[in-house]
C-alpha cells in the first residue's frame, strides 16, 4: 500500500503541475458565469424605437402608444404575480390583483393596476413583509419606445417618405440612434385599409401582430358605425374579449417542474462524471504513453509491481478528478447561497436531494465506482500504446460507445421521461449504469433497481480489474505493433505464473 500511495501522489502531482489542468479547473465555473450573463450580453436592454406618422387625425398613434404601455404594464403585473407566488408574499395585500394567480389580467385589470400606482406601489407593500434574504423584484423592461416625428418627415408627402426615412432608419451621424420601425397611417385610412411599415431589419411578428390588432379594432369600429351602430357601442363591441381563468403550477412547484428541478443535481453529477473522466483519463493516458515511449516504465517496474503501478495510477487519477469536482461543486454551492436572483432560486431547490441520506450514498457510490470502472479502460489503453497516435485508435471507439447513449439519456431525463425500454437498457448495461442511475435519481428510480444496479456495477468493476489488470501487466513491456483483438483477448486470459 505504501508503494501504491507513493505512485498515486506522484501521479497527482504530475497532472496538477500541468497548465492545462488549472485552466480546465477554472474554465467550467467561468463558463457557467458567462452562460448566466450571456442572455444579458446578447439581448439589448434598449427598447425598439417606433415612429408613428398618423395622418388620419392622430387617434391611431394614440391607440398604438396606449397598447404598448398597456402590454408592458401587463408584463410587469404578470411577473410581479409570479414573484409574489414564488416567495409567498400574498400577505402584503391579499386583495390586490397581483396577489391573485389564477387569471389572465384583462385590460381593465391592468388599467386599475396602473391607477393604483403600478409596480412601485406594490413593491412598497411587499418590502414591509418580505424577508431580508428575499431578492428584490426586477420589473421587465419596456419592449417599445414611441419617438416623436421630426418636422421634416411630418411635412414630407407620402410618396417622398422612402427617401426621407433613410436618415432615421440608417443614420450616418456618429452616436445617432436608429429608429427600428416607422409606421404610416395615411389620411385615407378607414376607406382604404392599407398602412405602410418601414423597418431597419426583419420586423418582429410580435410587433406586427400588435399593430394589426389595434388597427383592426379601429376598422371594425368604423364599419359598425357605418352600419348605424352608435359610435360608443361600436367601440365597446370591438373590445369585447373573454376573461380567462388560468391555473398554472407555482414557480418550481408543479409536479413536472419540481421533478426537473430535483433532477438538476443528479444530472450535473452524471455530466461532471463524464467531463472529469474525459479530462483526467486523457491526462493519465498521456502520462502512461509518455512513460512507455521514453522507456521509464522499466525503471519504475524495478521498484514496484505492475499491480501497484496500476492501482497507484488509478488512485492518483481519481484524486485529480475528485479534486476538480470538489472545486466545481464548491463553486455551485457558493452560487446557491452567496448570490441572489433567478439562478440562486433555481440552485437552492435543486440541492433538495442532498437531504436524503440514501440519495447521498447513491450519488457517492455510483460516482466513485463508475469513475474507477471507466478510468481503468484509459489505463489499459495507455499500457498498450507506444504513442498517442496508437492510443487514439483505441480511445475514439471507447469514447463514442460511452458518450453517444449518454446524450440520449440526458435528453430523455430533461424531457421528463421516468421509464421506458431505453432508460432500462442504459440502466442495466454496466458501462452506462453510473450515468443512467445518477441521471434518474431525481426522477424517483425504485430502490430495488438502485441496489440491483449497484451490485451489478460492483461485479463488473471487479471483473474489469482482473481482466484489464492482466492486460495492463502483459502490455507494459510489450514491444512491436499495436495488438489486434485476438492478442488483446489472449493477454486478458493470461494468468501470472
Amino acid at each position: 500500500m505504501k508503494n501504491v500511495l507513493i505512485i498515486a501522489a506522484r501521479e497527482f502531482r504530475q497532472i496538477a503541475s500541468m497548465r492545462s489542468f488549472w485552466l480546465t479547473l477554472f474554465i467550467l465555473p467561468l463558463s457557467m458565469v458567462i452562460g448566466g450573463l450571456a442572455p444579458t450580453l446578447f439581448n439589448s436592454d434598449q427598447p425598439d424605437r417606433v415612429m408613428i406618422i398618423d395622418r388620419s387625425g392622430g387617434g391611431e398613434a394614440q391607440a398604438l402608444q396606449q397598447r404598448f404601455t398597456l402590454d408592458h404594464d401587463r408584463d410587469v403585473m404578470t411577473e410581479l404575480s409570479r414573484y409574489v407566488q414564488r416567495h409567498h408574499l400574498e400577505r402584503a395585500d391579499p386583495g390586490a390583483m397581483w396577489a391573485q394567480h389564477d387569471r389572465w389580467y384583462s385590460d381593465a385589470d391592468v388599467a386599475q393596476f396602473a391607477a393604483d400606482g403600478g409596480a412601485g406601489a406594490a413593491e412598497a407593500k411587499i418590502a414591509a413583509v418580505k424577508d431580508k434574504d428575499t431578492p428584490d423584484f426586477e420589473a421587465p423592461k419596456a419592449d417599445y419606445q414611441v419617438v416623436p416625428v421630426p418636422a421634416s418627415i411630418a411635412s414630407a408627402p407620402d410618396a417622398g417618405l422612402d427617401s426621407a426615412l433613410k436618415t432615421v432608419l440608417k443614420p450616418q451621424a456618429k452616436g445617432a440612434q436608429p429608429v427600428d420601425y416607422v409606421l404610416l397611417v395615411p389620411a385615407s385610412f378607414g376607406a382604404n385599409p392599407v398602412v405602410r411599415l418601414w423597418a431597419n431589419r426583419q420586423p418582429s411578428p410580435t410587433f406586427v401582430s400588435k399593430v394589426q390588432d389595434v388597427l383592426t379594432r379601429d376598422l371594425r369600429t368604423r364599419y359598425l358605425a357605418a352600419q348605424g351602430v352608435a359610435p360608443e357601442a361600436a367601440a365597446n363591441a370591438s373590445t369585447i374579449a373573454p376573461a380567462l381563468a388560468i391555473s398554472t403550477p407555482p414557480p418550481g412547484g408543479g409536479a413536472r417542474e419540481a421533478m426537473l428541478v430535483r433532477s438538476i443535481l443528479p444530472l450535473a453529477a452524471a455530466y461532471l462524471l463524464m467531463i472529469s473522466l474525459m479530462l483526467s483519463g486523457s491526462w493519465m493516458l498521456q502520462g502512461t504513453v509518455e512513460e512507455r515511449s521514453n522507456k521509464l516504465l522499466e525503471t519504475v517496474l524495478a521498484c514496484v509491481s505492475p499491480e501497484e503501478l496500476m492501482y497507484g495510477k488509478l488512485i492518483g487519477t481519481a484524486g485529480v478528478g475528485l479534486f476538480m469536482i470538489a472545486v466545481w461543486v464548491a463553486c455551485g454551492v457558493f452560487a446557491a447561497y452567496a448570490t441572489q436572483g433567478a439562478i440562486a432560486d433555481l440552485i437552492r431547490p435543486a440541492l433538495d436531494p442532498l437531504t436524503s441520506p440514501g440519495t447521498i450514498l447513491a450519488l457517492i457510490y455510483f460516482f466513485v465506482v463508475g469513475y474507477l470502472a471507466i478510468a481503468v479502460l484509459f489505463l489499459a489503453i495507455g499500457a498498450m500504446s507506444d504513442s498517442m497516435r496508437d492510443a487514439q485508435g483505441y480511445l475514439m471507439p471507447v469514447i463514442l460507445v460511452i458518450l453517444l447513449p449518454i446524450s440520449i439519456l440526458m435528453q430523455a431525463v430533461l424531457g421528463g421521461s421516468t421509464g421506458g425500454v431505453l432508460l432500462e437498457v442504459l440502466t442495466w448495461v454496466p458501462i452506462w449504469t453510473p450515468f443512467a442511475v445518477l441521471a434518474r435519481l431525481g426522477l424517483g428510480i425504485p430502490t430495488w433497481e438502485v441496489i440491483g444496479t449497484a451490485v451489478l456495477l460492483a461485479a463488473f468493476t471487479a471483473t474489469e480489474f482482473v481482466l484489464l489488470g492482466r492486460l495492463f501487466r502483459s502490455s507494459l513491456l510489450a514491444q512491436g505493433q499495436r495488438p489486434n483483438l485476438r492478442e488483446v483477448v489472449a493477454r486478458m486470459r493470461a494468468v501470472q505464473s
